[in-house]
């Protein structure tokens, strides 16, 4: 498909290209977190809580995904991104309704096949936006739209409930379907977007789809760094993804009881977060802007821990904490979800897909966070969701701090013994 000529403008591509990624993976979210709004309050099944079981299976299919994505989005052709997309959300949205369809507990697997395809949805979308002068714009309208789309889902679902009394089993299947059209002309906006000039080759390096040979090579090539930095993603993800599914719980036991909270929260951490993310499109050295991120990342670390100290301590309020909580996630989790590995790519002249190493750390990532929904569950089952979200923040905090050193070390070396060789 030809693109149209207003596309030509560099300003109008960046704005379009990032609106158009930001409204897309926002819609994906909308048939993904609407079963995070709701508590199901006093059900449970086997002496486990009902919502446990729906997110462990959610979460198991969306790390399922990533696992067949690092296959699937790495070897995806471009004129197969935009079909592909609709179709793994189509069935997600179906899944939903066998969800509410099917009576509890047999439910629970429809979860498991809504998270199925999910996870590739955005490894693939990367491929749209990745190789270009512009990717670190375009990424953080992506990324930022996780931040805004996860607080937004929760309101929109909570407020359906409310004004329409929608049932907790039909809620997360109504929510999705409020942004199907949204979706289709998101989707088809990202078909508009050209592909990389021979400009964007030379200043970022040509990105193709690799094949399980050229996979495993770039992880021979990478991999005391990755395995380090992949680790630190585990644990940051987790934690996250503890945050995010189990928000409402938290601000309970916290004392808040505003829905309206979660989209004024993640909104403000959307706004900082774009903005920090953008400017770094004006540093054209690569490996600078990739040791900023780095820099980022660990301020990002800190500000969990501190803001998490200075909670526990009374000098900040529940809402501005759990505000803060998700500023230093994000700071930490989006520079890994695109520009971090977009910057390292093109640092090291590597012609790859960013979608195979984001995919590759999402599987793993997931895994984590099924490790902790279980832990929780059967190791600490008597303490409350805030008190251990609190006691979580501490560890990723030191944990995730130390080991992004370490991998930054080493990618630095490695970046030294690359001058040294080229300038022999």
């Amino acid at each position: 498909m030809r693109s149209p000529a207003f596309l030509r403008n560099p300003t109008v591509f960046t704005l379009f290209g990032a609106i158009a990624a930001f409204s897309t993976y926002a819609c994906m979210y909308a048939f993904r977190k609407g079963i995070t709004a709701v508590t199901f309050e006093g059900v449970a099944f086997a002496g486990v809580s009902y919502k446990i079981w729906l997110i462990v299976a959610q979460v198991l299919g969306y790390a399922a995904s990533k696992r067949i994505g690092v296959k699937v989005v790495s070897e995806m052709s471009p004129g197969n991104r935009a079909v592909s997309i609709l179709l793994f959300i189509g069935f997600a949205w179906l899944a939903l309704l066998g969800f509410a369809l099917v009576p509890a507990p047999y439910n629970i697997v429809f979860l498991f096949l809504n998270g199925l395809p999910l996870g590739m949805v955005y490894g693939i979308m990367l491929g749209f936006l990745e190789g270009r002068k512009q990717t670190d714009a375009l990424v953080a309208g992506l990324t930022v739209s996780f931040i805004f789309a996860s607080g937004f889902v929760k309101t929109i679902a909570l407020t359906v409930r409310a004004d329409w009394g929608v049932s907790e089993f039909w809620l997360p299947f109504v929510t999705g379907s409020l942004f199907v059209l949204p979706l289709l002309g998101s989707v088809y906006a990202l078909t508009l977007l050209p592909p990389p000039t021979p400009e964007d080759r030379v200043l970022r390096t040509e990105r193709k789809p690799m094949n399980a040979a050229e996979r495993r090579d770039f992880v021979r090539n990478f991999g005391p760094g990755l395995v380090i930095l992949i680790a630190s993603y585990v644990l940051l993800s987790a934690f996250r993804d503890f945050r995010d599914n189990f928000g409402p719980e938290i601000l309970r036991d916290a004392g808040v009881t505003n829905a309206g909270i979660f989209a004024q929260t993640e909104t403000l951490v959307a706004v900082g977060i774009l903005v920090v993310m953008a400017l770094l499109q004006r540093v054209t050295d690569n490996f600078l802007a990739f040791t900023l991120l780095n820099g980022i990342m660990l301020l990002g670390g800190a500000v969990v821990g501190i803001s998490t100290w200075a909670y526990s301590a009374g000098m900040l309020p529940p809402g501005v904490w759990f505000m803060l909580t998700g500023m230093g996630l994000y700071m930490a989790y989006v520079p890994c979800n695109g520009l971090y590995f977009e910057r390292l790519v093109a640092s090291f002249r590597y012609v790859s897909t960013v979608g195979f190493i984001v995919t590759l750390a999402d599987w793993y990532g997931y895994l984590g966070s099924v490790g902790v929904l279980i832990y929780k569950n059967f190791g600490q089952g008597g303490i409350s969701y805030r008190d251990f979200f609190v006691n979580g923040a501490y560890v990723m905090s030191v944990l995730y701090i130390g080991l992004v050193i370490v991998s930054y070390a080493y990618f630095r070396r490695l970046n030294s013994q690359k001058i040294t060789r080229a300038s022999g």
